[in-house]
């Protein structure tokens, strides 16, 4: 469990106390559903991390988009509904060698315009996978109802694979960016769970078959 979850729990089910102090207990009943509600979606379940040559999967969610990069790499975007846990975590192990925060609008995180015009936090890793160097990128994007995205880490910090590294409150999207010596392993219209499912593999010329 997050702790915001709890916070936010607290304070509704205040609120409905109070409301039923002052009135009568039915009039309280939607602030202790939405108790119920952020206990449910601030949940944290500990993931199985796969070993390998592979990139993992940095969010729960419905890939909505695998497009091709110029650089000849691959953009995995994931759509995270409000359903979905939205712990976010490091694709690959390694250092934290950026972060980068921008101001943007807030759309329907699934459309493809929310890829470059939301509010998006950029994090560059750059790591190994399988005993090779290799950099993946991965933006935490915010949606429609996301209005504040939380990451835990800061330039130079390790992670591994899996690691958490911070989260989007509610509906948002995070793309993946990865290069050419990836092979992509998802396609569009597949759920992936966040740091237990390959979302690429380094290609068999980059040394992994």
């Amino acid at each position: 469990m997050v702790s915001y979850g709890i916070y936010y729990a607290i304070a509704l089910i205040a609120a409905g106390t109070l409301v039923t102090y002052l009135t009568s207990w039915p009039f309280a009943v939607p602030f202790y559903i939405l108790a119920a509600f952020c206990l449910y979606f601030f949940r944290d379940p500990e993931r199985s991390i796969p070993a390998g040559a592979v990139a993992v999967s940095p969010a729960d969610g419905k890939v909505v988009a695998v497009k091709p990069l110029e650089s000849g790499g691959s953009r995995i975007s994931i759509f995270l509904n409000v359903f979905d846990v939205h712990v976010n975590r490091a694709p690959i192990s390694g250092k934290v060698s950026s972060i980068d925060y921008h101001k943007g609008r807030f759309l329907v995180a699934s459309r493809e315009a929310a890829s470059h015009s939301n509010e998006q936090n950029t994090v560059t890793i750059d790591g190994e996978a399988g005993g090779r160097s290799t950099r993946v990128v991965f933006k935490q994007i915010a949606g429609l109802i996301a209005r504040r995205i939380v990451c835990y880490k800061k330039p130079g910090d390790v992670v591994s694979a899996g690691e958490r590294v911070g989260l989007i409150k509610f509906g948002s999207r995070v793309d993946v960016f990865l290069g050419p010596e990836w092979s992509v392993a998802v396609q569009a219209g597949e759920h992936v769970a966040g740091g237990s499912s390959i979302v690429a593999r380094l290609s068999p010329e980059c040394g992994d078959a």
